[in-house]
């Protein structure tokens, strides 16, 4: 039985969880006046996407909007007349380009001829499509090579990335969305609060006056969001940025209402954001160890997650292997060198000069 507080949240690794149980997927719940909690089905192990729909006069304002399937596609049709009951969808904010939040931006966005409102890195990112051919660029095969893996292995990854749900309708246009821009909505002011490294330039929104804080996937209450480096950025410091964002994040009041991506909404801003860098700073240990002796990176991958089920969980794993050895490159910890081909990671040594992942060649 859950451990509850005296107003019934449930306590669970230091967190309250206001709804012991989400809303069934394709329906919606309100957890705050004017705010409705719509949970989207994902056909992954991570089985949904928590959506927002924003009352605002006599239409309504969507919060992300699931992936490009025929099953979002049928529960965006019964919502709009079953919980918005034919209002109109006024405008739509994308928290960032990843697909499940996406996914059909273009799709509902011409339905309803409204406006888009997302930042600039993410938009541009949404238009930077993976593989498509059965021979992709020569640069997604050496990046995996380098790293360690098989062209095996790599070709292995070209299936997942090119399925139709990682094909997203853009929209036309779009609205952009900077650092501090206010966005009113149903008479709240919803500050837009940018974090980094899980994607480009993501979007939260932050509601002092209601103490709500729509955090996407910047910050989710049990899982750890993907900080990893990709083909299209190989030198990339994703995590750098990821952990800089959580101390910004820590500026906001720790007694948010969270409204995640992914999960429950809960209270415990501060805890959930130094838990995720104690997860972090557990990862560039195991890594610093672990390159006590010069390794791959798929070989650090299997120590720092060795409970891989999937060719999709190696996919992110080995993103976020190379976003910890890229971060501990540039703090000057390793030394990254090239072997018969494949990069191998090593301890820096004294008075080794270090601190740069880039070279003119």
């Amino acid at each position: 039985m859950a451990d509850l507080d005296h107003n019934g949240h449930e306590l669970k690794s230091g967190l309250r969880y206001p709804w012991v149980a989400p809303p069934a997927s394709g329906e919606t719940l309100e957890v705050a006046p004017g705010v409705l909690w719509l949970r989207m089905p994902l056909p992954f192990g991570l089985d949904h996407i928590n959506l927002y729909l924003l009352r605002h006069g006599d239409g309504w304002v969507v919060v992300d909007t699931g992936l490009n399937t025929e099953q979002s596609r049928a529960v965006w049709e019964r919502v709009l007349v079953e919980v918005l009951e034919g209002q109109p969808v006024l405008a739509i904010v994308c928290t960032h380009f990843h697909y499940d939040h996406s996914g059909l931006l273009g799709w509902l966005s011409a339905r309803f001829r409204c406006p888009v409102y997302m930042t600039r890195a993410e938009y541009q990112a949404i238009h930077v499509a993976p593989p498509r051919s059965d021979e992709p660029e020569w640069a997604f095969h050496q990046f995996y090579r380098l790293a360690g893996l098989s062209e095996e292995d790599s070709a292995a990854f070209l299936p997942l990335i090119r399925q139709e749900h990682y094909q997203p309708t853009p929209p036309a246009a779009f609205r952009r969305l900077r650092e501090g821009s206010v966005l009113p909505i149903g008479g709240r002011n919803w500050q837009v609060v940018i974090g980094r490294g899980h994607s480009p330039e993501h979007a939260c929104l932050f509601s002092a006056e209601d103490g709500l804080l729509i955090s996407g996937d910047q910050v989710l209450p049990r899982i750890t969001s993907t900080v990893g480096v990709n083909v299209d950025e190989p030198d990339g410091d994703p995590l750098r940025d990821w952990l800089d964002s959580l101390d910004r994040l820590a500026e906001l009041p720790d007694g948010l209402l969270v409204l995640p991506a992914h999960e429950r909404p809960f209270f415990g801003l501060h805890l959930r954001l130094e838990q995720l860098r104690a997860h972090h700073r557990q990862h560039l240990d195991q890594t610093l160890e672990r390159c006590g002796e010069s390794c791959t990176a798929a070989e650090l991958m299997l120590e720092l997650f060795p409970r891989l089920k999937s060719r999709f969980d190696e996919l992110m794993a080995i993103g976020e292997t190379l976003a910890h050895t890229n971060f501990l490159i540039t703090e000057g910890l390793l030394v990254r060198e090239t072997v018969a081909g494949v990069h191998r990671y090593r301890h820096a040594r004294p008075g080794e000069t270090v601190g740069s992942l880039s070279s003119p060649f």
